[in-house]
Formats: structure tokens, sequence, C-alpha cells
């Protein structure tokens, strides 16, 4: 009976934290295929072919645990309602992901998905790696994977939370890493030329430190997840501070060049929830999507259970200029 009793617990505050959001938001998001419980994490969207497609992370299955990290694809024609049509899943040969693969970052080029995406259960030796596909769904793996690592006493070795960016005729990889104690996460970046194809050669890293590293006070030990939109000249970073659940939530970082950053504020952007709403726990893990008509989503990831469950939602930024803002 204790055992059927949790669940049911669960579920019911799960109700209730829909319930609650209905109020705030037009969209939550939760994956029930892996454990029967929505956990969907590390959102990112494209426009492909006509409609929307979402990639994201999942746990491994209930009755399989060895089955690793994953990546699921869900699509919508609004932003708003969103189905299921696909997972990302270790291939055969790949030893590199058989681990487990997550935190996927996409864009759009030349009539393909590209994806970039992290190896898991490796610990620092888990890298960033790179697929295409035709249809957004099923794709076809980089020969040359892993396609990037960093390198330097400044880090760890490991590379997680891809986001590419075109941005002045180069392609800007922003990664999260750790210290050499594997104890502070932060972002770098490393670059490659316009016409490239992605390949492990084709990438450069862009300079021997971080170029953010968690120094405010809500930040804590973490900075992670960014990503990336353009505004005129500038880039605007979105990204994750502090580590899940402590609570995280989401600051704004700005550059002119891509790799000098500065934040626009000692504030966070998206705040965790106040008690008992859905994002109690946290908002975090950024994904800005900008789309075809210019306006700006943004999507992160949230949860009101220390991390028993996530759900997935978005909220609209809009500009005064070039400053960010939430409507109220």
């Amino acid at each position: 009976m204790k055992h059927i009793i949790k669940p049911l617990a669960l579920i019911v505050a799960t109700l209730l934290s829909l319930n609650n959001f209905a109020q705030t938001s037009n969209m939550m998001y939760g994956d029930t295929s892996r454990t029967g419980i929505p956990f969907s994490k590390d959102p990112h969207v494209v426009k492909f072919d006509g409609r929307y497609l979402m990639y994201y992370s999942i746990p491994p299955h209930k009755d399989h645990p060895n089955s690793g990290w994953n990546i699921g694809i869900a699509e919508s024609n609004d932003l708003i309602n969103w189905s299921k049509v696909g997972e990302i899943t270790p291939k055969d040969g790949c030893d590199y992901e058989k681990n487990g693969l997550c935190a996927p970052g996409a864009l759009v080029r030349d009539g393909k998905v590209h994806i970039f995406y992290q190896t898991y259960g490796n610990g620092r030796k888990d890298a960033i790696c790179h697929a295409s596909s035709d249809d957004g769904i099923n794709f076809k793996r980089n020969p040359t994977n892993p396609i990037f690592s960093p390198t330097g006493d400044w880090n760890c070795g490991r590379a997680i939370d891809a986001e590419v960016f075109l941005f002045k005729d180069k392609y800007y990889l922003y990664f999260a890493t750790r210290d050499k104690e594997y104890k502070i996460q932060m972002q770098g970046v490393a670059t490659a030329p316009a016409d490239t194809n992605f390949n492990r050669q084709e990438w450069t890293q862009a300079c021997d430190e971080s170029i953010l590293k968690p120094e405010l006070e809500w930040e804590k030990k973490c900075i992670e997840g960014a990503s990336i939109c353009r505004k005129g000249n500038r880039l605007f970073m979105f990204y994750a501070g502090a580590y899940n659940n402590e609570p995280q939530q989401i600051g704004i970082a700005t550059s002119k060049d891509g790799i000098h950053w500065e934040r626009i504020s000692d504030e966070p952007f998206l705040r965790n929830g106040k008690p008992g709403e859905w994002n109690e726990s946290e908002s975090g893990h950024p994904h800005i999507f900008t789309d075809e008509d210019g306006r700006t989503y943004l999507f992160f990831q949230g949860n009101k259970t220390k991390g028993k469950d996530w759900f997935l939602s978005n909220v609209e930024v809009l500009w005064k200029g070039k400053k960010p803002y939430l409507r109220e």
C-alpha cells in the first residue's frame, strides 16, 4: 500500500501544480513516457518545415535504469500545445554516447536541423557532439564526434549544455564546464567559420578562461545553460544561475563581440516561483527562441518538488529598445 500512496500523492501534487500554472501561463509540458511522472528538462526550440520542434532531456526508463538520459522531441503549431513525436537515443557503434546523451541545442541551416548535444555519465570526459537531420526527428551522427572538449588549466575538461549561434561570420559554441576541483560551473566559448561542417577540427577555443562565472549571491556556484539571441549589433545571453533547485534562476548578460560579457542586472531576470507555485523549486535552464516574426520566447524548466518532476514552459520576452522585460 505504501508503494501506491506515494505515486498517488505525487500525481495529486502534479495536478495541483497544473491547476495553479493555468492561472499564470499558457504552456506546461511534461513527458511521462519514461517514468510515468512528468519529467522534461533543458528545452530548445526551432521552427522547421512549417511547425515548431522542441528538443529536451528525458530521464532513464524506470524499468531500465541503464538506459541513461536521452533526448525527447515534441512538435507544436502554436508554441503552447505540444505532442511528442520522437526520441534521440544512443546509437550502436557510438561508444561515446552509450551512457547517455542530453541537453540539446539546435539550429536550422540549409534545410536541415543540426543538433548539438552532450554525452552524459562520463564525468570529466563528457563532451559536445553533433548530428543532423532532414526531417528534424531522425538524426545522422557526425563521424568526428565528440566535436568539442575544452583545454587549459582553468577547466576540468568537461563540456555540456551546448548552444551554437551564428554571429559576425562565425559560429560561436557556448558550453558549460567546471573548474579543476569540479565544484564551480562556468561558461566557455569556441568558434568555427561560417561555412563550417561542424566537424571537430573546425572548432577553436576562443579564449583560455571562462567568459562568465558565478559572482553574484543568487548564482551561488553555477552558471550554465547559456542561450543566445541578437538585437542589433549586440548579443544577449540568457543563462541559469545556481545548481538545480537551489533555486536555479535565470539571468542575462550582453556582449558586442560574443566573447566579453557583462550582466545587465545583479538580479535574476526570471525568478523561481513563490511558495506553492508550480516553479517554487526553480525557473531554470533557459532557451531564448526567436520566431520568424521577430518575437522572442523564453523557454525554461521548473518544478515545485525539488526535482521529483519537471515541466517545461515559456513566457514572451518583450523589448524596449535593447532592454528585455516581461509583461506584468
